[in-house]
């Protein structure tokens, strides 16, 4: 790339499954359509990505070589790059600044930059997350199923996280951390499912021959589990884009804060005129499948706006 740009039908910005998906929409619709990505997909550390028909099992990193090839077939470009700066240069196109030194402008935007997981601050979660430190059954149930298995109470959505995954072991433990104070209701939902509840901070992660062997406690007691759920909190990742003026919403659970997104309609338009969204930086709660049907919903809404916008200067002329 050099610093003298032509003018893209649109730019992308994130290259995950909404981006990725967006952009071969909008390359079959003949689109001219540049993909700018940082390689800091959301799931890459992940082994597999699960509950995606004809996918199922595959490896997020496979998942985007093959999504790759197929854009490159309908003339989508990719550039490695974040973005240091956006905003409106003119009513017709917006500019883009990367972190490579080069220059972009494009007439749409579609931002599909996802969110950051944000994890407890406990010793040895981050180093074990995605491998035995886990949040979502829908994604990794299965693979735990019938294991024993911590879930860490941070917030109220402890107690919901622990009964939710008793769907798939009967051996769940609710560690309560940092989480309130149980009332009679909750410990009676608990019990009712036959989950252990452990009063006690959490201190650390025991990790034996490089597997999660136990929750060390505080107080010197030890918790012996396979697995720890935790519930992270989702940020919208928008860094480098202040200049566009987006909405950022807070995302509550059982009435606390917990997460970010951009605000967006069912066709991704944004409350900026020409910039779309899609994907987990819209909604915290996506899956890639979702991800990736959203971002086709948001290429389409970003066509017919491009359309509409043809045809008023074909009227004009």
């Amino acid at each position: 790339m050099t610093n003298e740009q032509p003018l893209y039908d649109a730019v992308v910005i994130g290259a995950g499954a909404a981006g990725l998906n967006a952009a071969l929409t909008l390359g079959r619709a003949r689109r001219s359509v540049l993909v700018v990505d940082a390689g800091q997909q959301r799931n890459a550390p992940a082994r597999s990505i699960h509950n995606y028909l004809g996918h199922e099992g595959i490896a997020p990193a496979d998942f985007l070589d093959l999504a790759r090839r197929e854009i490159h077939r309908f003339g989508v470009e990719c550039v490695t790059a974040s973005v240091v700066a956006a905003a409106r240069e003119t009513d017709a196109h917006f500019g883009l600044e990367l972190d490579n030194g080069a220059t972009v402008r494009a007439r749409r935007l579609l931002l599909a930059t996802g969110l950051v997981d944000e994890l407890p601050d406990v010793p040895g979660v981050a180093e074990r997350w995605t491998r035995e430190v886990l949040h979502c059954p829908y994604c990794h149930g299965w693979e735990v199923r019938d294991q024993p298995i911590g879930v860490l109470a941070t917030t109220a959505a402890g107690v919901e996280q622990a009964l939710l995954w008793t769907q798939w072991s009967d051996k769940i433990t609710l560690l309560m951390h940092t989480g309130p104070l149980l009332d009679d209701t909750a410990r009676a939902r608990l019990n009712a499912r036959s989950v252990d509840v452990v009063e006690g901070k959490v201190a650390a992660l025991d990790v034996v021959d490089d597997r999660l062997a136990a929750a060390l406690l505080t107080g010197g007691r030890r918790v012996d589990l396979t697995h720890l759920v935790v519930a992270p909190r989702f940020t919208a990742r928008v860094t480098g884009l202040a200049g566009l003026g987006l909405e950022i919403t807070d995302w509550e659970m059982f009435g606390q804060v917990a997460g970010t997104y951009v605000a967006a309609n069912a066709q991704g338009a944004t409350n900026v005129t020409g910039v779309f969204a899609a994907g987990n930086v819209t909604s915290v709660t996506e899956t890639v499948i979702g991800s990736a049907a959203a971002g086709l919903k948001a290429a389409a809404g970003l066509n017919l706006d491009l359309i509409a916008e043809d045809t008023r200067r074909a009227v004009a002329t």
